[in-house]
């Protein structure tokens, strides 16, 4: 489980998220067999969802977040709610790719730099909210940024973190968002800048052993932060066998005889937990 604070300044004027990701991501790469570059991908794009879900106003609203590059990794898709369960998957979990010339791993070039960045955010109404922009680096925490920016107009920073040990092992994840609500002054954007400025990577104040509250205090410095609550994200995959059978009875009396004549069973596996389940195909007609 992953631990998550939001705060705001007292006067109002800048709001806080952080998230320890580590075990969320650690499970993900668990299901996935993730190797470093997109073990790193996924993990920050499973850290964003859980704090994106944690901004959500109920527990049953919903986010989705798709990034769609050209990269070798494919489509990277996270699935968040307003309970703090997050999951999600990446089309091609293998990828091998040199580092970065500054020695970090080099997630842009998996993910890709032309594609897209989509949010789907499901909050009960008739219809979703779909905003989608043009991927900036396929980093992650740059197209959160960007997103923000471009489709909430919500000035943001997004810093987002994991950090893979050679035996492919997550030694920690984690990230923080900094918004600044209607009102802040020019002076409060250049001392929040200034902060950020010194903030050191998410990974390297988490190697240090420093809590969510001390990022907090960085980030915030001279804002007097107050932590509005506390709460826990889990990497949690919902799907079930009986939900997978409506699924397969929807397609339809005629498409399970067809597919009947080629199989007796049905194999069907979970892209969120790669869960593998089998069902008979004579036994789903006769329920037609």
């Amino acid at each position: 489980m992953g631990r998550l604070i939001r705060a705001i300044s007292e006067n109002g004027g800048v709001l806080f998220c952080a998230v320890d990701a580590t075990d969320i991501v650690r499970k993900a790469e668990e299901y996935h067999k993730t190797s470093a570059v997109t073990t790193a991908a996924l993990g920050r794009l499973l850290t964003a969802g859980a704090m994106m879900g944690a901004m959500l106003k109920h527990e049953d609203d919903s986010l989705t977040l798709r990034m769609k590059g050209d990269g070798p990794a494919g489509t990277v898709l996270v699935v968040a709610n307003g309970a703090g369960h997050v999951k999600g998957y990446v089309a091609n979990p293998v990828v091998e790719l040199p580092l970065r010339l500054d020695g970090k791993l080099n997630v842009g070039a998996a993910v890709g730099h032309d594609g897209t960045l989509t949010v789907i955010k499901d909050m009960g109404l008739k219809e979703p909210y779909v905003g989608q922009i043009p991927l900036v680096s396929g980093e992650v925490a740059e197209d959160i940024t960007q997103y923000y920016a471009t489709s909430e107009q919500i000035p943001t920073v997004c810093a987002l973190g994991v950090l893979v040990a050679p035996d492919l092992s997550v030694l920690c994840a984690g990230g923080y968002l900094l918004q600044l609500l209607p009102g802040a002054t020019e002076q409060e954007i250049t001392m929040l800048e200034n902060n950020i400025a010194k903030m050191q990577s998410v990974t390297d104040m988490l190697s240090q052993g420093m809590t969510l509250e001390d990022m907090m205090e960085r980030a915030m410095e001279g804002f007097s932060p107050n932590v509005l609550d506390e709460s826990v994200a889990s990497y949690v995959c919902d799907c079930s066998e009986e939900r997978i059978e409506r699924a397969l009875l929807s397609l339809g009396k005629q498409e399970l005889e067809s597919l009947a004549q080629e199989e007796k069973e049905a194999e069907v596996c979970c892209q969120f937990c790669d869960k593998v389940r089998r069902f008979d195909i004579q036994a789903l007609l006769k329920k037609l």
